[in-house]
């Protein structure tokens, strides 16, 4: 029997949403206000363009070790999230399973967070586009809950409009609470987080 794909020390977090103004207070932009949640925490004051991604890198200390992981946002849209990516990830020769991908999650309730390894895709654009770029889907995700929309509204509708007042505000608690489950998975292993 084949052995299960397990997850990796973790070199790359890619937040996923869209570049530019108009998309930065959205529920879709939960991985990139993640990743830049991490970048203020660690004193990120370099982004540099490679492959399609803005990177930075950070600096983890545990105990006397200190490494580095990159943190990247694909500057492509969400859809094609992939390619940038995947060509990041084969300049630094960074295997799947080091990957961890931070994006918003319709089924999930709006403020919950789980980390996940593999598995579906569940209709999610950027993911599916991931997996079709890297060839596999066993790299490690951060769900961030954005619920589901209300009413007849549609889930584009509802994940691309502008955060305003309270939503805004639970918004930034949602990305530093994703960034503290990101640490986590960074400094103790994504695998005690599943």
């Amino acid at each position: 029997m084949a052995q299960q794909p397990q997850p990796a020390e973790i070199r790359i977090v890619c937040g996923l949403g869209n570049p530019g103004a108009e998309y930065a207070l959205t529920r879709h932009n939960a991985g990139f206000a993640t990743v830049d949640a991490l970048a203020q925490r660690y004193g990120v004051r370099y982004w540099k363009s490679e492959g399609g991604c803005d990177v930075a890198t950070i600096k983890l200390r545990a105990g006397a070790d200190v490494r580095e992981v990159m943190l990247a946002k694909p500057q492509s849209y969400m859809n094609t999230s992939g390619g940038p990516l995947s060509k990041l990830a084969r300049a630094h020769k960074v295997k799947p399973a080091e990957i961890l991908v931070v994006h918003d999650e319709v089924d999930l309730p709006e403020g919950k967070i789980q980390v996940k390894f593999g598995g579906g895709l569940n209709a999610h654009n950027g993911l599916r586009s991931i997996a079709d770029k890297l060839g596999t889907r066993d790299f490690c995700r951060v769900r961030c809950g954005i619920g589901r929309p209300p009413g007849k509204m549609s889930v584009a509708d509802y994940a691309l409009r502008k955060l305003k007042g309270n939503f805004a505000e639970e918004f930034s608690v949602l990305a530093e609470e994703a960034a503290d489950t990101v640490e986590r998975c960074l400094v103790q292993g994504v695998a005690s987080q599943l």
